[in-house]
């Protein structure tokens, strides 16, 4: 009889485990929004890394969260570091990795706490009209096994997509305004 409980308990400890090894470990997203600017306005504001302050749902999570950054804002290279012990926050920098300019800027952020991942996000702009510019803002993300159980639990997706969406209702807001 105990073998049989031990074996029961072997099997319940070792199932999430395998059922692990057949979830999805990528996740992607990406919205957009139009915005009464021209692409020339739009993409010489959503370049700069530190004007996401003005519109990023995350940067504005902690107003007290630390900032530093490394480079010439709005270049490939430059870093944007924050730390913050509100943990929906946490530790973490994001890097401009590639700039096309007028149409594409590609960005690598580095999280380190609560947990550890590079995961990789974009924005776009393309002219609609003279005056109207389409804004695609996208983030890919992975998580390891066996942390990728978590898509069983939580739907990363439109978490991430509700908070890329806000942004981009308040860039419009900003920009608009401008």
């Amino acid at each position: 009889m105990l073998k049989k409980i031990l074996i029961v308990i072997l099997v319940l400890i070792a199932l999430p485990f395998i059922i692990a090894l057949f979830v999805q470990k990528e996740y992607s997203v990406i919205t957009n929004i139009t915005i009464d600017k021209t692409t020339a306005e739009v993409f010489n504001y959503v370049k700069y890394l530190k004007n996401q302050e003005n519109f990023s749902v995350w940067a504005q999570m902690d107003p007290n969260m630390t900032k530093r950054y490394l480079g010439t804002d709005g270049t490939v290279g430059f870093v944007s570091r924050w730390e913050s012990d509100n943990e929906e926050v946490g530790v973490g920098e994001q890097e401009i990795m590639r700039i096309d300019e007028g149409k594409r800027i590609d960005f690598e952020l580095r999280f380190y706490s609560p947990f550890e991942s590079t995961d990789l996000a974009f924005m776009t702009t393309e002219s609609t009209s003279t005056d109207q510019t389409l804004v695609k803002w996208g983030f890919d993300g992975h998580l390891d096994y066996p942390m990728n159980l978590l898509f069983l639990f939580m739907d990363f997706e439109t978490m991430i997509g509700n908070d890329l969406n806000q942004g981009l209702v308040q860039l419009k807001q900003v920009l608009e305004a401008e």
